[in-house]
């Protein structure tokens, strides 16, 4: 009897899958800063699941470790 893994499907880290995961978390969405760090952070995929994760964790962190500084 063979056993199938499921596969986990990955979306996009774009704009606009943070902006509906952050809404749908959240009911606002992220700021600019806080949608580059979750890009730098998550790469060009991530699961539905990385994605909620994040969104929380991030709104939860010191602005200083999410702001780009110069």
């Amino acid at each position: 009897m063979k056993i199938k893994a499921e596969r986990v499907k990955k979306l996009p880290v774009s704009d606009l899958n943070l902006k509906k995961t952050a809404i749908r978390l959240l009911g606002q969405s992220l700021v600019s800063n806080e949608v580059l760090y979750i890009q730098r952070n998550l790469g060009a995929t991530a699961t539905q699941q990385q994605l909620d994760e994040t969104v929380v964790a991030v709104r939860k962190m010191p602005w200083a470790q999410i702001a780009i500084t110069d």
